[in-house]
């Protein structure tokens, strides 16, 4: 894209250039076309003006043949007449051309007619704005551009639109939405050269111009006439080809890069599918499920995995079938391959470790609970051992007490029965203690 538009730039600096060189050589062309009109009507008017003034000298009236012949041998010329005046005039002021009388459609060649120092008359060579104008129009270099010329005064002496001959292209100007008719008209009434962009009736155009210059030809009065020949060029006739190759260009462009994103597209698409397979694996693993592939199969213990049919398949034959690739990508599914093998493994070993330690822990937590009921047996036992002792102490030291205490005055047979019931009773107290000792050993 940025080569296309380094070459867009470019080839419309050279359509622009190329724009200028034609209407450089369509204006030298112009001006080249008018002075030759101009030059051939001074030649002729010249060759009839001796002719006539012979005649004058003469007085053989044969002034209008001169000037009628000069109208039908000379295809520029459109009337041709002897005006006469008594104004002096000094010699040297010799032939001219005059600006278009206002709603005249001609301008003049004025030859002045001299009786010694006095100027009795005028030579007057009428050619008609419209030859000009049509002499001049056709020399345009592009179909809608058009010629014009104005006088020093900013008056048009040739315009493609008749009804704007004579009129002052400064008082159009002021009509302008746009104040660039303006700038463009006093450049060229200045004399300059060059060329602006101007909006004619809501239309961008370009406007090229210089001073209307005379071919030096020995014996022509080269009087300045302050003329100013100008090409009206349309953009769309110096860009429009370029415009329309440029939207070509750029439509192409786009369907183009439209067409490159969508290969592009399904082309990465498919390269990153094995990626999205292993984002797949990896998220199934992260969950847990380190035994199961991405169809929901799932592997058991021997490395074969079960189908959803209930056959049986190798353990490797969704992500972990052979890898074709040789890139990036395969080596990646190599890799993760073997890690998921490798946690495959290493689970199955922490499954069968945890199978076994449940195991014990259930045989710990049977033997545990074989204690704690061990435990409370002999804490029955024992309260149970102590309950029974509990009746033969008191009775033993409440005897005890009733002979310290009363022991003067108890009979013999009170002593001996007492003595008796001590006895009894510390045997029973013996015997709980044996049982007791045996009770312990046992439970040991």
């Amino acid at each position: 894209m940025v080569a296309l538009l380094v070459m867009l730039f470019f080839s419309r600096k050279a359509v622009k250039e190329e724009a200028l060189h034609a209407a450089e050589q369509t204006l030298e062309a112009t001006v080249l076309n008018i002075d030759n009109v101009l030059l051939s009507v001074e030649q002729a008017s010249g060759n009839v003006y001796w002719k006539m003034i012979r005649s004058l000298q003469l007085k053989d009236g044969k002034e209008s043949l001169y000037a009628r012949k000069l109208v039908e041998t000379n295809p520029y010329v459109s009337d041709c007449r002897l005006v006469w005046g008594t104004e002096n005039q000094k010699k040297e002021d010799l032939s001219l051309w005059t600006y278009p009388v206002k709603g005249s459609a001609v301008t003049s060649f004025r030859l002045p007619i001299f009786d010694g120092q006095q100027r009795v008359g005028v030579m007057v060579v009428d050619v008609s704005l419209a030859l000009l104008s049509k002499i001049v129009l056709e020399a345009k270099p592009s179909p809608n551009s058009f010629s014009t010329l104005l006088g020093s005064d900013g008056s048009y002496i040739i315009h493609p639109d008749s009804k704007k001959l004579n009129r002052n292209v400064f008082e159009l100007a002021k009509k302008a939405t746009h104040p660039s008719v303006e700038e463009a008209a006093r450049a060229m009434v200045a004399g300059e050269t060059g060329y602006k962009r101007v909006q004619l009736d809501g239309t961008d155009c370009y406007v090229f111009y210089k001073p209307f210059e005379r071919t030096n030809v020995p014996g022509r009065a080269m009087a300045d006439l302050g003329w100013s020949a100008g090409i009206i060029y349309p953009a769309d006739d110096i860009f429009g080809d370029y415009n329309r190759l440029l939207y070509m260009v750029l439509i192409i462009a786009i369907v183009g890069l439209t067409l490159l994103l969508a290969l592009c597209y399904v082309f990465i698409h498919r390269q990153f599918l094995p990626l999205r397979k292993l984002a797949v694996e990896a998220q199934r693993i992260a969950e847990g499920h380190y035994e199961e592939t991405g169809d929901g199969s799932q592997k058991s213990g021997d490395g074969s995995q079960e189908t959803g049919d209930g056959g049986q398949e190798t353990g490797d034959e969704s992500l972990d079938t052979v890898i074709r690739r040789q890139d990036e990508i395969g080596r990646l599914q190599s890799h993760f391959v073997e890690m998921r093998r490798s946690l495959s493994t290493r689970m199955g070993e922490m499954q069968r470790l945890t199978d076994m330690l449940n195991e014990r822990g259930e045989v710990l937590r049977s033997a545990y609970e074989l204690a704690q009921a061990g435990e409370s047996m002999k804490i029955n036992f024992l309260y149970n051992m102590s309950d029974q002792m509990t009746s033969p102490v008191s009775g033993i030291k409440k005897s005890v007490n009733t002979l310290c205490d009363r022991y003067s005055s108890l009979t013999e047979e009170d002593v001996n029965r007492l003595v008796e019931d001590v006895r009894r009773r510390g045997d029973k107290v013996t015997d709980l203690l044996n049982q007791l000792i045996k009770d312990s050993e046992k439970y040991a």
